[in-house]
């Protein structure tokens, strides 16, 4: 039986402009994400730099803006120095994060050459686990100074003559978890992380630094260290960081279909601690948040680093992702839109094979994950400013969650073009539900795409890649400002709104 619900797009009810910074990914040094997925020399595909010409391509399509590197967990245990000059000079190092042994045949300049191909914004990770300030000087040196300098000038001894000048920096990763290589208490990162930054700021004011923030909602410490570490770093930092990802192994789907209300309550959660330390410190700033770590990840199938045999480039966490992740990706892209007061940056981790909307096979093809899709289209058409959406629906109970509204929507507004794109979840399993939406005047519908399917297990593979792929939508009806249209159970839907021709 169909449920029905209602919402009302109006450009004068603005939450804050579309970022082009949600939109990013994240490389990280683990499984076959560089290697074999956007790296692999001798591959029927790989350009001269052995880059895959088809990843770059997929990429490109996907709309991804930024992209973080090299990791995550890795960066913790990393020598940047290892992965920069001829390649057979390079040493051969131990992993300790994901215990496997990495060749350096990838590092810094080959990851800028890569990003220039892909167009997205380089952002780097520091390693601030086993490393300290003076390395991070000699990286931003390295990377960011034109020349005349012992580091500067060595970059270009190793053939790149112009900087990078990377703009965004991640002041380490993940440091208040004990598996993270040098993990450190709040006080203990929090003077690091703002030395760090002082010195930073010093070489260049205008260079954006993320202070780690929880590595998860579950951690003990979750909100209280974010205090602890932004009393130290609030007035030298520009974001604080956030991780999550959504597991929907235990069988709980309703609640899985709600993972978005979690993200929902991390945002507002530390953007109101950011907030407290602002006003107790009397700052006149208001911190951004860095959401550079999401996705789907099917975590109790991980049995921990541990668990790992010592290998070079392993499949690692290669998550096969159905229709249900899908949508599920969609509402938290979704959630992020709907914050966009308040976050800045954010990253799906993460790009190729590793719990990635990318796959890839050496020497053989590369196809897109089902969670490829909502990203791509989402960030295709968000532009200009989010604008607030409340949809008068139903609830959904949830074991972890409680009560979770059963349609979750955001819609941007083009200002330049007047167009409206309206992307919304109908997360309920039982049946689909009747929209109606009341539009501004002038405006008729232009597209309208659903990702559905009546098998929610659906995937794509190799050998059917195109298995969950967006459609044309079906009965979608106007009459004069109103708009209606039905909404498949488990279900992502973009519609697009653009201005009546005279």
């Amino acid at each position: 039986m169909a449920t029905t619900a209602r919402l009302t797009l109006d450009p004068s009810f603005r939450i804050g402009p579309v970022e082009p910074r949600l939109f990013g990914s994240f490389v990280e040094h683990m499984g076959r994400c560089v290697y074999t997925g956007i790296h692999e020399p001798g591959h029927p595909l790989a350009d001269a730099d052995g880059l895959r010409t088809d990843v770059l391509r997929l990429v490109r399509e996907l709309g991804v803006t930024v992209v973080r590197y090299p990791g995550g967990n890795f960066v913790s245990n990393y020598r940047w120095e290892d992965g920069v000059g001829p390649v057979g000079d390079r040493p051969a190092r131990l992993d300790l994060a994901w215990r496997s042994l990495e060749d350096n045949r990838f590092g810094l300049n080959e990851f800028m050459a890569w990003a220039a191909k892909a167009g997205v914004e380089p952002m780097m990770a520091l390693n601030l686990g086993t490393r300290g300030v003076a390395e991070a000087l000699d990286l931003v040196e390295y990377t960011n100074h034109p020349g005349g300098t012992r580091m500067s000038d060595l970059r270009r001894a190793h053939g790149v003559d112009k900087p990078h000048d990377v703009r965004l920096w991640c002041l380490g990763n993940e440091l208040d978890g004990p598996w993270q290589m040098g993990h450190k208490t709040a006080a203990e990162y929090g003077r690091l992380a703002a030395e760090t930054a002082r010195a930073l700021k010093r070489f260049d004011p205008n260079l954006s630094l993320v202070a780690c923030g929880s590595s998860n909602s579950g951690m003990p410490t979750f909100a209280a260290w974010e205090a602890e570490v932004l009393e130290a770093a609030y007035d030298l930092v520009d974001y604080i960081s956030l991780h999550a990802y959504y597991d929907p192994s235990d069988g709980d789907v309703d609640s899985f279909l709600a993972s978005g209300a979690d993200m929902d309550h991390m945002i507002r959660s530390i953007a109101a601690t950011a907030d407290h330390v602002g006003a107790k410190l009397r700052s006149g700033r208001r911190l951004k948040l860095s959401f550079d770590e999401w996705n789907v990840w099917y975590q109790s199938r991980f049995h921990g680093e541990s668990s790992l045999e010592w290998s070079e480039h392993p499949r690692l966490i290669e998550d096969t992702y159905d229709v249900t992740d899908a949508v599920v990706v969609g509402s938290l892209l979704i959630t992020l839109l709907r914050n966009a007061d308040r976050v800045g940056v954010a990253c799906l981790a993460q790009l190729a094979n590793v719990i990635a909307p990318i796959r890839t096979e050496p020497g053989g093809p590369a196809w897109r994950q089902s969670i490829f899709h909502p990203f791509a289209l989402t960030a295709r058409h968000a532009r200009g400013e989010v604008l607030r959406v409340e949809p008068d629906c139903a609830t959904i109970p949830t074991a972890k969650y409680g009560e979770a509204p059963a349609l979750w929507a955001t819609a941007t507004h083009d200002a330049a073009t007047g167009e409206i794109s309206l992307f919304v979840v109908n997360r309920d399993r039982h049946g689909p539900c009747a929209l109606e939406i009341a539009l501004p005047a002038g405006l008729r519908p232009v597209e309208h795409l659903e990702l559905a399917d009546d098998d929610l297990s659906a995937a794509n593979t190799a050998d059917a890649p195109d298995r969950v792929v967006p459609r044309a939508g079906t009965g979608l009806s106007q009459a004069e400002r109103r708009v209606t249209l039905t909404l498949p159970p488990v279900s992502w839907s973009i519609v697009r709104f653009a201005p009546s021709v005279p």
